[in-house]
């Protein structure tokens, strides 16, 4: 029975009662009523005398079950908090009294949809509920070029990009479960796919582009970018303006994440004289400022990415007390206290933003990302920051697939509703539990050893994983053989094989179980062969000569082919088909380079 209910708690409240009967086998229906003391069952009302805002208390007892709430979106906690109880316990559910609440008033996820792969709706509600169930409350896709805008078509015409239509249901569903959907435009740097066609490119810094690292990972057959916009030209200005016209008025969310992030070439182009001038920090601010002027004209608070402007901290506290900024970096060691501290100092809000951890690396790096989680929370907790943001991009042609980022998002939201109580939990039984719906906790363990098998060859890499790297690396070159231990990489083959055995005592009970486990032993595939890419270039490293070494080329390259049409399967089965092409090709152009050295 509800007590002052409303849409969204009606929609938590089905859930849990879907849950109660595939459980617990019991069918308990959702009513509204005014009498608490006459209730039975599951009662639930909203209580202004609890402290905090989305906090809630359950009290399971031998005749009936409470709930009480603060406000609406601490009465669906309290109903994930049973819901999850129900589904480990059954009907057997412990006698308890829980008091709780978040950490952090902002717990959200990013999703990167401008690398390749841009999710189906089924895919995208999917993911909102088992976000909501963990207490995420925002989620923001990250788009450079995977919005449907009216008056630019050759930018995404090939894309498969989300509609406005699309966007505007997927708000409102985000809304019916307390999820506040965020508009992500990046507005600066990584504009790539706008500057490389006309009359965007005359907009360019650089226009001819410039020579980056990894470039094959950036696009496909290109190795010079423009990547930024020139922040003088008022085409520019214009060009933004009209973005945020046509995309702002599809969500409800009042925060706007403008990116701003990564501007390569700021200063060595059409700025160069002025960054010379006035510097680079002050062109770089002038130009947020400009957007944050554009963000108020539209009634939203602007979010932008904070790693140019931590690199000239003179500059911080002109940044108005209303724009928050997000520190972000994914690696254990990544300094957020100094991050945090920067910002503390002039009172200026932010979040700390860790990483899912699975771009770049086909199956996630499980150690690095808890520890990254982790130093991010502890530090975001000291210095006083408003929100964590547990991203996930898609680096490299997204080769990973969507269930490798579960665990980060998982442990992303434990740790941002409590940073003490969730630091010792058993994440590969919660994520077989809650993510994966599998009682044994077999595929919990299964992906979280996974996560961990690019450690084995001894050479542990930042922003990925060897692993996947090496599919972009040079294949005669030695770098970085010299840091891999003997055996190292065969052992990771044997590693990947056991755990590909082990998928088959899953006993996932989702409608998706069988796509599940066919995503992974693809993932596993395009892993292993990464190792015997890594096995070969070790051999060769220490002496193996060229006529040795091509019989392992020639396995390399049929298993190369032969892994695209379970690739292509494994991304159509969430994802739209627009950047499969692209991302494919990366596979397909590594396949060449081996199969040259197999002649």
């Amino acid at each position: 029975m509800l007590h002052g209910e409303a849409r969204a708690e009606i929609v938590a409240a089905r859930r849990l009662q879907e849950a109660l009967e595939r459980y617990a086998g019991v069918r308990w229906e959702i009513r509204a009523g005014t009498s608490v003391a006459e209730s039975e069952g599951v009662v639930a009302a909203i209580d202004h005398r609890v402290e905090k805002h989305e906090g809630y208390h359950l009290t399971i007892g031998d005749e009936r079950i409470g709930i009480v709430a603060r406000d609406g979106a601490g009465l669906a906690h309290g109903f994930s908090t049973l819901l999850q109880l129900v589904r480990q316990f059954g009907r057997r559910l412990p006698r308890v009294h829980i008091e709780d609440h978040p950490d952090f008033a902002h717990r959200g996820v990013m999703l990167d949809i401008s690398r390749d792969k841009v999710p189906t709706m089924e895919t995208l509600y999917g993911l909102v509920d088992m976000l909501s169930e963990w207490k995420i409350n925002q989620l923001q896709l990250y788009m450079e070029h995977t919005f449907a805008y009216q008056r630019h078509r050759a930018v995404w015409k090939d894309a498969s990009p989300l509609t406005g239509e699309e966007i505007l249901a997927l708000d409102a569903y985000c809304r019916d479960r307390h999820v506040e959907l965020v508009p992500n435009q990046n507005s600066f740097g990584h504009m790539e796919r706008w500057l490389i066609h006309k009359p965007y490119s005359e907009l360019a810094e650089v226009p001819g582009g410039i020579a980056l690292p990894h470039a094959s990972m950036l696009l496909t057959k290109r190795r010079k970018f423009s990547t930024t916009l020139n922040p003088l030209d008022l085409r520019s200005r214009a060009l933004i303006e009209g973005l945020y016209e046509e995309l702002l008025p599809h969500f409800t969310s009042t925060n706007f994440n403008v990116g701003c992030d990564e501007t390569w070439e700021l200063g060595q182009g059409r700025s160069k004289a002025a960054c010379e001038s006035r510097g680079k920090g002050r062109v770089y601010l002038d130009w947020l400022m400009e957007l944050h002027e554009r963000c108020e004209r539209h009634g939203r608070r602007t979010m932008f990415w904070g790693d140019i402007i931590k690199q000239h901290p003179e500059l911080i506290a002109e940044i108005p007390r209303d724009v928050t900024a997000l520190a972000w970096g994914y690696e254990h060691d990544h300094p957020f206290d100094a991050d945090g501290l920067a910002y503390r100092k002039v009172r200026l809000p932010f979040y700390v933003c860790p990483g899912a951890g699975g771009w770049n690396s086909f199956l996630g790096r499980t150690d690095n990302m808890v520890a990254n989680i982790t130093n991010a929370t502890a530090n975001g907790l000291k210095h006083g920051g408003s929100g964590v943001l547990t991203t996930e991009w898609g680096d490299g042609g997204h080769m990973q697939p969507a269930p490798v980022a579960w665990a980060g998002f998982m442990f992303g939201a434990a740790m941002s509703w409590s940073h003490v109580a969730s630091g010792g939990m058993d994440l590969a039984r919660s994520l077989s539990l809650h993510a994966f719906d599998d009682p044994s906790g077999e595929t919990g363990r299964v992906a979280c050893e996974l996560g961990n098998a690019y450690a084995i060859n001894g050479a542990k890499t930042r922003n990925g994983s060897l692993l996947q790297q090496l599919y972009f690396l040079p294949l005669d070159g030695d770098w970085p053989m010299q840091r891999v231990r003997a055996g190292g990489f065969e052992d990771t083959s044997e590693a990947l094989a056991a755990q590909a055995g082990r998928l088959d005592a899953s006993r996932m009970q989702r409608p998706d179980a069988d796509m599940i486990v066919d995503e992974y032993r693809t993932a596993i595939e395009l892993a292993d062969i990464g190792a015997a890419i890594g096995a070969a270039k070790h051999a060769r490293a220490n002496g193996a000569s060229a006529a040795k070494l091509r019989p392992r080329w020639r396995r390399i390259a049929r298993r190369l082919e032969a892994v695209v049409p379970a690739y292509e399967e494994a991304w159509l089965s969430r994802n739209r088909d627009g950047g499969l092409a692209d991302s494919v090709w990366r596979i397909r152009e590594l396949g060449k380079r081996v199969t040259a050295l197999s002649q």
